[in-house]
């Protein structure tokens, strides 16, 4: 660790007030701050500086400001909500003593006492009391925290199967271990789940130990885990995970090819869920589908030429661009020069399509920036998402974007892959029949909650009141001036010694503030997607709260961590041991990019360690060397790192005494890990002296300061970010500055050129900014308008994925009925198919309502025989349109029919294969449902139809069974074949029919210049197609398997490998 060096004495940190600065105050409220009318004197401004009010006037304000916000709260439904919510907190509250009384292995029995009492009859709600006052304690226990009220207000919004919202640094992981425990009691499995494999991991060791501790099984998934051990953790009570493995476990086991290959619990696989940062992954991830892809096409070396034909065209002149949208039209010169360039006739000629890959190069060359929507590391293009600031490197943008951003930046190109299987997350998440969620920012998006998933928003309390400051927008007419004034603002508070964390939109533009920063020599740390940066995420947040700290981070800061003032003493602890360690315990250096990585240090006061800290960490040290060099052990730095991880989760789920003991009992052996334990212990004291301290004299300075450079399209992903100040209570503040040059003016095509010339012509000056209350509300009305923008387009994808989803549900539903059932439910659904095909055949050629003269029995014959191929006798085969007709005109005048002997008159019997009481049982309910079909039309000859059909699928069944029996294979391999002739013949049309519905969701939006709905044309051919797959899907299905077993040993290959 840096010492503080004397540069802190120097006169450059003595704290000064800013150079006088020129802000124009917006005096007069309008109706239309961003669309102006034709006189640019719309409203008054008054040249003033910053302190314009005076102090009676600011109190005033600020009292009247208080005493509407407490009589909002008190007219709102949440305040009665949450008064509902506290006569729990009081049942829980007066259990409390009581259960404080019980020994460690009473308080563990408590949850076979809860297990037989629901057993029993009761129901959740009678034990919901006791069980959070049961969790209270084990975390109080286990964790040394325990709950407070508020948080046992937030854990009954989850159980509810509502959204809690609770403000940063309000223990929302603490909250969910309530509704957790409590729904876990059931035995149907409780999914806790969050936004990475780091907080999944983090949760479920940590607060995995109050679960362990009252007797449940914890599980937790990862990506790079087998099979076999998702399979075992899915069958924990409670199983931590993120919302990318679970989405993409539940694919996969629907593209399972045996029931041994399935990992979540079937054929329930879904109970209850607890999402953390709900918003992001039902909101801002909920329309991305989750894809799996199959085989690759073979169009990979169009998108380079595109990218070139890219670049000869002009924007204005050879295309236009709509940003609000991202999408891109050629105009009629474009169109004949990318026709000129490309050697072709016709853009969009089916046997040589080249429009969309050119419109496709188009996009990656306006839309998609480097280093603000995708980074290139190793050769790769990999994504940024923007709202959390973090690479996706499993993603890809589809319907080809990712292959031109591939050829635009030179890269190797993968090519396009066909979808084997997609869901979004909103879907994915319909599927549990209870769902809650928790955040710090939702109530904006209640509407959107309550429409799609019927969860209401609850806002809970906090612990102690907010007193974070929230300063007024600045609003500038140019980016240069933004990012000056923003530069300012940090040097300010750097002199002061206040933690300053400042968040931007892209990784261009925490560089650029970083090279601002650089030039007024002052400290900082950036944290942002890059390799060199991401890979210190930790270490940075530990420190982001120290007096002098200034950190750039982009959105990454944003989600799972929290700053606390003063430092984080676990983090820092932690960085001690592995600075005074990691070189004994390896040779080998990190992998990080050296840059400037110890800058941020040179101001950060030094960690004070005592002497007994210094002593055990010379002892750690002396073992680690000599445990390398006697045994003969080299360990890489990532395989040391995980030693002192290893070691520091030891120190948290042992008791002091027992790591002593077990440092005596290893002692011949130099036990590393606990000695390394107990260091960590001694330096945690340390460093919780020292952040306590210096948290206080942050404090005194004002806490954390928060500056937003942009306005993001969501009122909620600036709360995010506030957030980050003022949590627990905690003194901060936070200051928005925007220009009005940023990309959402843009995006949103609003004129800004009318202001940059405004404040120019009033000031002669346009780097000063706007500032006032008219400009804030002008501002929130533009992020309301973004907002419901948005929301429409995710409005409509669902409203279009509702469809696909019901057909995922009804294929996903029958796949694992044929996966999971047993060998007669295999049966049934084979008879099922060939009834159905046979069903089809008759409808196709007869009706009800004419004579069989009028049928055409020639082609009904001709299909028939064609199903049913070399499995028909010659007899039957012979069978003529004339025989049929006879006989069918001698069956409507019987008066009797023999179900259980059913045959047409002068026709062959079916083999005699319905011997015993299943197969006889099976056949009279086929003819049940044959008579109960309300598909037939209701006509004089519907009696004759309906003996048809049961005589044809008696004749294709039995011939089926006949001639299984005769292959003289077991019953298992039998069941085997038909289950993989079920399974593939249903993946193969299922992965077409994604394909045509992708297709089709493109297509019907042209249908609306037909004042057509896109929506319901949507519908109509989706359920046309779905219809025609399934029926294409039994008839394949019946035909292979009357194929495979007229042959079996030329088609064994092709079922079974």
């Amino acid at each position: 660790m840096a010492t503080l060096p004397s540069l802190l004495n120097a006169s450059f940190l003595t704290p000064k007030p800013l150079p006088q600065r020129e802000t124009l105050f917006c005096t007069k409220p309008t109706s239309s701050f961003l669309f102006p009318s034709s006189s640019p004197s719309f409203f008054s401004l008054r040249r003033q500086h910053i302190n314009i009010q005076t102090p009676i006037a600011a109190s005033l304000k600020e009292d009247v400001g208080r005493f509407k916000k407490t009589l909002g709260d008190f007219i709102s439904l949440n305040y009665w909500v949450v008064r509902d919510y506290y006569r729990l907190v009081d049942s829980v509250n007066a259990l409390e003593p009581e259960i404080q009384r019980l020994s460690d292995e009473q308080l563990t029995a408590k949850t076979s006492e809860f297990k037989k009492r629901l057993s029993q009859g009761d129901n959740l709600s009678d034990i919901q009391a006791e069980a959070f006052a049961v969790v209270r304690e084990a975390a109080r226990r286990k964790l040394g925290m325990r709950h407070f009220d508020v948080q046992i207000i937030g854990g009954a919004v989850l159980h509810d199967g509502s959204i809690a919202e609770m403000k940063t640094g309000e223990g929302k992981t603490l909250v969910s271990t309530l509704a957790a425990y409590l729904n876990a009691l059931t035995g149907d499995g409780v999914h806790v789940v969050t936004v990475n494999d780091y907080l999944a991991q983090r949760d479920a060791e940590w607060m995995g130990r109050v679960h362990r501790f009252l007797g449940l099984s914890v599980g937790l998934i990862q990506k790079g885990m087998t099979a076999e051990e998702r399979r075992i953790n899915y069958q924990c009570d409670i199983t931590y995970t993120n919302n990318s493995e679970l989405g993409f476990d539940y694919l996969r086991d629907n593209l399972a090819g045996n029931s041994d290959q399935l990992v979540m619990r079937w054929p329930k696989p879904f109970h209850f869920a607890i999402v953390d940062e709900v918003d992001s992954v039902l909101i801002d991830e909920g329309r991305n589908p989750l894809l799996i892809s199959g085989e690759a096409s073979k169009d990979a070396a169009r998108y380079p030429v595109a990218a070139k034909v890219a670049e000869l065209l002009t924007r204005g002149l050879h295309y236009n661009v709509e940003l609000k949208d991202n999408s891109v039209e050629l105009t009629e010169e474009g169109i004949a020069l990318a026709e000129l360039a490309l050697e072709t006739n016709d853009l969009w000629d089916e046997n040589d399509p080249w429009a969309r890959f050119v419109m496709n190069a188009l996009k990656a060359k306006e839309f998609y920036r480097r280093d603000v929507q995708y980074i290139v590391r190793n050769g790769k293009a990999l994504i940024i998402n923007e709202l959390t600031g973090r690479v996706e490197e499993k993603r890809r943008w589809s319907e080809g974007i990712h292959q031109a951003v591939e050829a635009k930046e030179g890269l190797k190109i993968q090519a396009d892959s066909v979808v084997v299987a997609q869901i979004t997350y909103q879907s994915l998440f319909k599927l549990y029949p209870k769902l809650s969620g928790m955040t710090g920012t939702a109530k904006t998006e209640e509407r959107e909650f309550l429409k799609m998933f019927q969860m209401p928003v609850i806002e809970v309390p906090t612990n102690l009141p907010n007193i974070r400051k929230d300063l007024p927008i600045q609003a500038f007419a140019t980016a240069r001036g933004k990012w000056e004034y923003v530069s300012q603002e940090v040097e300010y508070m750097f002199r002061q010694g206040r933690p300053v964390l400042v968040g931007t939109t892209s990784v261009e533009n925490s560089e650029y503030l970083s090279d601002l920063l650089k030039e007024r020599n002052i400290p900082h740390n950036v944290l942002n997607a890059r390799p060199k940066y991401a890979a210190r995420e930790a270490e940075i947040i530990a420190q982001a709260g120290r007096k002098y700290a200034i950190t750039i981070s982009t959105n990454m800061a944003g989600r799972g961590t929290d700053i606390i003032l003063g430092g984080n003493p676990k983090m820092l602890a932690r960085e001690i041991i592995e600075d005074s360690l990691l070189s004994f315990l390896t040779r080998e250096a990190p992998n990080l990019e050296a840059d400037d990585m110890g800058i941020s240090k040179k101001v950060l006061s030094k960690i004070k360690v005592g002497p007994s800290s210094m002593a055990l960490l010379a002892k750690a040290a002396l073992m680690a060397k000599y445990v390398g060099k006697s045994e003969g052990k080299s360990w890489t730095y990532q395989e040391a790192k995980s030693i002192i991880s290893e070691s520091v989760e030891m120190s948290q789920s042992m008791p002091l005494k027992e790591l002593r003991k077990l440092i005596d009992e290893q002692s011949e052996m130099y036990p590393l890990g606990p000695s390394i334990a107990i260091t960590y212990l001694s330096v945690l004291k340390d460093c919780e002296v020292h952040c306590t301290k210096e948290g206080f004299e942050v404090k005194r300075l004002g806490g954390l300061h928060v500056i937003g450079t942009s306005l993001h399209e969501s009122r909620r992903i600036d709360n995010q970010l506030r957030g980050r100040a003022g949590r627990q209570g905690d003194p901060g503040s936070t200051r928005f500055m925007v220009s009005l040059q940023d990309e959402m003016f843009q995006k949103f095509n609003f004129d800004t050129e009318w202001a940059v010339k405004l404040i120019s012509k009033i000031t002669n000056d346009e780097d000063i900014p706007i500032e006032g209350d008219a400009i804030v509300k002008q501002l929130l009305a533009l992020q309301i308008n973004a907002e419901k923008y948005f929301f429409n387009i995710r409005k409509s994808l669902v409203e279009f994925d509702e469809v696909l989803e019901v057909q995922r549900k009804h294929v996903y539903d029958l796949r694992q009925l044929i996966l999971t059932g047993d060998n007669e439910s295999c049966s049934q659904h084979i008879f099922q198919y060939m009834q159905v095909v046979v069903d089809e055949i008759v409808f196709g050629n007869a009706d009800p309502l004419q004579h069989p003269r009028y049928w055409s029995l020639a082609k009904l014959l001709k299909e028939f025989i064609a199903i049913a191929g070399k499995l028909l006798d010659d007899s039957f085969a012979s069978i003529t349109e004339e025989d049929l007709l006879q006989s069918l005109k001698q069956l409507h005048e019987s008066n009797s029919v023999d179900i259980d002997n059913l045959h047409l008159p002068n026709l062959p019997k079916p083999p005699d294969c319905f011997r015993g009481i299943r197969r006889k049982i099976s056949s009279l309910k086929r003819w049940l449902a044959i008579c109960s079909d309300d598909s037939t039309k209701n006509g004089r000859y519907r009696p004759t139809t309906n003996i048809l059909r049961k005589y044809l699928g008696d004749i294709l069944i039995a011939s089926y069974l006949n001639i299984v029996e005769e292959s003289g294979y077991d019953d298992a391999y039998i069941k085997e074949i038909e289950r993989a002739v079920l399974v593939k013949t249903l993946d193969c049309f299922w992965r077409d029919h994604l394909v045509n519905m992708n297709r089709l969701s493109s297509a019907v939006n042209v249908r609306s210049f037909g004042h057509r709905n896109p929506l319901e044309e949507y519908k109509i051919d989706g359920c046309r197609f779905f219809i025609s797959m399934l029926s294409a899907t039994r008839r394949l299905t019946v035909e292979s398997l009357l194929h495979y077993w007229s042959s079996p040993m030329e088609s064994q290959e092709l079922f079974l490998s």
